[in-house]
């Protein structure tokens, strides 16, 4: 479908990508990753179109169509329903639309059989393309990211700009490009939207290109991982998680071969030294000499994962009650937000407000520190020093300050040693600390931002959507921060990953109401499933007839047929069983070959073994699914 074949891209004298390759496949769900700035967006918009390759090809199908969700689209403007805006994608479809209608008001000025004949073909054209049904398309998308039905007719102007990018999300979908390419999504989603997005795009028919840093997101909606690296494209023929797995048995492969390689090289440099003076030893010593010149060398591993080995403490401690409202009501108009509401946050609460766009969250966090007028009682605890970061904090850095001087600006009253220790576990090092503000990238702006409020001596922090902007390396250093930090924190996040391993409360807003449950995300998850598991109890005479649905009587013929079947299914499972196993044996060996530094330097025979290794993962996948096809028909079978 798409060839990208030795690409070469720089900016100015810095090299991005470098003979870089990669083929994408339909049905490919390709998940971008790597650290910010080396490349990923950079990628997409020279697949787009937008920016030009130094070297090497981006070729695709006659019939290949590219869309692009970008960031760039956030300042699209336009008087038009969001509906309407939406219903742009049906290009064709309106325009046909457009044209029966023209010729339908001929037909009511004067009646031709020209007019009959040439309105019947283009309602048949139109029918062929589904047109009639585009409308219920557009609304059951916008319905499905978060829009209300009264919604759909507002115009674009009047939301924001992550409301719009959903608009312009539920565009592209809409348009069912060849390959669809999404740029960080999940910033402008909540979670309900993003849980539908991902069953949505399990069933796209094309291939998708996402960058995002969402792991939960990527786990469920990809099934390849593309990591930008070095100026190169590595694959991973799994999601997130199969690529973290599979990418540190790589590394671990490489660590051994570079540490027998490095070994040889120090046998064999020894062997020089000590016979280079010996006229008898020199035609060896030569020869010595130029296999070490002619060796491929392994590359050392580079480690990027960071440990945070910094406990972010404060002088102060609150008394036991944190924060307390009673009786509190909030309303924009006639939207009720929170209506007699009570909640509680003690000493030790790592809480996280969870829910749908439009439900308050960011309210509440504002209610909380007291800049959101209220009606009822609310009150701040004792000794209670509190820091609010949300993304308006990103612009209220000092842009003609440096990083370091920005963090001095804190007042902690660390050292430059204590703040260079904080930086650098931010992924700010060496000479980083003395960029000036106005240059970062968002990204970097939201790590500045997050140092200077967890250094800031608050011994409860509020924090709005902390992990936007940031790459799954630095949401990773966060969840780390949060975990070391001794205070108490609530924050609005729709990244299940980072919620899973930093909360340990989960709020949510109900019928205008706070509601709590007293435990971590995973827990929260399997009480809510059991909840939902009991409402569907709860109706049995549903159920009931569901079951007598599925009973149905065979005759001897009938059942002997069924036996035959059901033994085909059993041999199916057996059979895949045993191949898998034997895969298996065979993926471990050919590890262990491709750990022996002799292969490894071997470009020929390591490319061969590494075929082969991709070969048999592939065949481990798919025997894989049919195995899990046939257990799953299995069941089935015997319900019916």
């Amino acid at each position: 479908m798409l060839a990208i074949q030795n690409l070469s891209f720089h900016y100015g004298s810095r090299t991005i990508y470098e003979d870089a390759s990669l083929h994408i496949k339909p049905k490919n769900r390709i998940g971008l990753v790597g650290l910010n700035g080396t490349g990923k967006t950079t990628l997409l918009k020279l697949i787009y179109g937008d920016l030009t390759p130094d070297a090497g090809t981006i070729s695709k199908a006659n019939d290949c169509t590219i869309g692009f969700l970008n960031q760039d689209l956030l300042s699209y403007q336009s008087d038009d329903s969001i509906l309407k805006v939406a219903m742009q994608a049906f290009e064709k479809e309106l325009k046909l639309q457009s044209q029966i209608n023209q010729v339908i008001k001929q037909l009511e000025e004067a009646y031709e059989e020209d007019l009959v004949h040439k309105l019947t073909q283009l309602q048949e054209e139109f029918e062929a393309l589904d047109g009639y049904t585009i409308q219920s398309k557009a609304e059951e998308i916008l319905e499905g990211l978060g829009f209300s039905t009264e919604d759909l007719q507002r115009p674009l102007w009047e939301f924001s700009g992550g409301w719009r990018m959903r608009v312009m999300l539920a565009k592209l979908l809409l348009q069912k490009p060849s390959v669809l390419m999404l740029d960080e999504p999940t910033n402008h989603l909540d979670l309900p939207s993003i849980e539908w997005l991902e069953n949505y795009l399990s069933n796209y028919e094309g291939a998708v290109i996402i960058v995002s840093h969402d792991r939960e997101f990527l786990d469920r909606a990809v099934n390849t991982i593309v990591e930008v690296s070095g100026g190169k494209l590595q694959l991973y023929s799994g999601n997130y998680t199969f690529y973290l797995e599979e990418k540190e048995l790589r590394n671990e492969i490489q660590r051994n071969a570079f540490k027998n390689q490095q070994q040889k090289i120090k046998q064999t440099e020894q062997f020089i030294n000590r016979f280079r003076a010996k006229a008898t030893k020199a035609r060896q010593v030569q020869s010595k000499m130029k296999l070490l010149e002619k060796m491929d060398k392994v590359e050392e591993v580079t480690e990027e994962i960071v440990d945070l080995n910094i406990r972010f403490t404060f002088q102060q401690q609150p008394g036991k009650i944190i924060f307390r409202m009673e009786n509190v009501s909030k309303a924009f108009g006639e939207k009720i937000i929170l209506q007699e509401s009570h909640a509680t946050i003690e000493r030790g609460d790592k809480i996280a407000l969870i829910g749908a766009n439009g439900k308050g969250k960011s309210t509440q966090l504002r209610i909380i520190a007291g800049t959101e007028p209220v009606t009822g009682h609310r009150e701040t605890g004792y000794n209670v020093l509190p820091a609010f970061y949300a993304q308006h904090q990103l612009e209220a850095l000092g842009i003609e300050n440096e990083i370091l001087e920005e963090l001095k600006q804190a007042g902690s009253g660390k050292t430059e040693k204590d703040l260079r220790s904080v930086l650098g576990c931010f992924l700010f090092s060496g000479d980083d600390v003395f960029k000036k503000i106005k240059v970062l990238s968002g990204g970097e702006k939201s790590r500045v931002a997050l140092a200077k409020t967890l250094i800031s001596e608050a011994n409860f922090l509020l924090l709005d959507e902390p992990t936007n902007h940031l790459d799954i390396q630095s949401v990773n250093l966060l969840i780390q921060a949060l975990n070391n930090y001794e205070g108490s924190f609530i924050t609005v996040s729709h990244d299940r990953h980072f919620i899973a391993n930093v909360a340990n409360k989960i709020w949510y807003i109900e019928e205008h109401q706070i509601k709590e449950y007293p435990g971590t995300y995973g827990e929260y998850l399997t009480w809510k499933n059991e909840q939902e598991a009991k409402q569907e109890v709860a109706q049995p005479e549903k159920s009931l007839s569901k079951k007598k649905e599925k009973k149905k009587s065979y005759n001897d013929a009938e059942f002997k047929e069924r036996q035959k079947q059901r033994r085909k299914l059993e041999n199916k499972v057996k059979e895949t069983e045993q191949k898998i196993d034997e895969l298996e044996t065979l993926k471990q060996q050919l590890e262990g070959q491709m750990a022996d530094p002799e292969i490894y330097s071997d470009n020929t025979k390591l490319s061969e073994l590494s075929a082969q290794y991709e070969q048999v993962k592939s065949d481990v996948e798919s025997t894989t699914k049919e195995w899990e096809n046939a257990v799953v028909r299995l069941e089935e079978f015997d319900d019916e």
